[in-house]
Formats: structure tokens, sequence, C-alpha cells
């Protein structure tokens, strides 16, 4: 089963993401995670991608869709795979399709979780609260200025995803704005629907 998550940042795809992973088996593949070991190791991609990211803009197609297609090659994907933050462009989604038509599979679902942007500002202070509560150092990209330039981004370059993939007939909307565990509730449906 192959799973794509959209929605804006702060959304809750990442929390969602690692819930059915661990209910259904299969590799969480957030792009964002994959960047930032990148950064971390300081590889040349991820020395390059560093300060894209610290913009809250986004890094080349060309460069996560190749960390995407390498990563889909390895033996925990091969009963299914969630992507978390790709695609996040047209340019991307077409990539995308080329890389499911080469490894002979196809995308199941596209799950949108649908929010009020005017509340995931809240989220994300909430986030940044409880990941100092835990002793654990803010992520770079999480301030107010970063997440508002990434919501815009995501308006422009990742939103035109929703039509593209409602044509094709796998989008479907979840409401985002119910507790986590009723999310997961109505993801499952989804997904069970599908079996």
């Amino acid at each position: 089963m192959i799973v794509i998550f959209l929605g804006p940042p702060g959304a809750g795809k990442g929390t969602q993401a690692a819930y059915i992973a661990k209910s259904r088996g299969i590799p969480q593949l957030s792009t964002g995670d994959m960047l930032r070991a990148a950064i971390k190791a300081e590889t040349p991609v991820g020395l390059q991608a560093k300060a894209i990211i610290e913009r809250g803009d986004l890094v080349s197609d060309d460069v996560v869709a190749g960390i995407v297609a390498e990563r889909i090659d390895a033996p925990d994907c091969k009963p299914g795979f969630l992507l978390d933050g790709f695609p996040r462009t047209l340019g991307q989604a077409q990539m995308l399709d080329d890389i499911v038509k080469t490894k002979s599979c196809d995308i199941d679902v596209v799950l949108e979780l649908k929010v009020d942007e005017g509340a995931l500002v809240d989220r994300l202070r909430t986030r940044i609260e409880e990941t100092k509560a835990r002793g654990e150092p803010v992520r770079s990209d999480d301030n107010e200025e970063a997440f508002r330039n990434r919501l815009e981004v995501y308006r422009e370059q990742t939103a035109p995803l929703i039509p593209f993939y409602k044509e094709k007939g796998l989008l479907r909307e979840i409401d985002g704005m119910q507790p986590i565990d009723q999310v997961s509730a109505e993801i499952d449906k989804v997904l069970d629907s599908l079996s």
C-alpha cells in the first residue's frame, strides 16, 4: 500500500503518518527527516538544503526525488510505504508518477488533512513549548516567521496537488481539526476500504 499525506505545515501529517506506519507495518518516509539527517551528517546535499530549509523554502525537486527513489528500493518498502512531505509540487508529483511506474507499483490513496490555518500557529506554539519541555532542541525552522512563509509556500506550490490527485480519483479528505484519535480512526476507515 502506497499512501501520500497532504496538508499545510502543522496539520498533523507527521503524527498521523507515524500512527499509520506503526498500525499498518509500513515505513513512514518523511522527506523532512531524510533531509534533516543529511544536514546533520553534513553531506553535500545536506549543506545545500540547510539554508533553504531554514528560510522555510523547498529544496529542488531533483534532490528530493532522488532521495525518495533511493529510499523506496530498501527491503522494508516492499509491502508499501507512506510518504510524508513528498510530493510537494506538481513537478514532484509527476516525478513520483515516473518513479512508481519504473518500480511497477501504484499510489493507493492521497490523504488530505484539512485544517483551519488560523489554528496552525497555535499548534506551532504548542509544539515549540512541548519540545522545550522535553529538553529537546527546537527545530531551526520552528518559528512564526518561517512558519508563515511555509504556509504561503504550501498555498502556492503544494495546494495545486489537491485537484491533481482529485482528478486521478486518489484524493480522500480528512477533517484534521478533530482530536488526534478521531483523525486516526477516520484514516483507518479510508485505508480499510481500500483493502
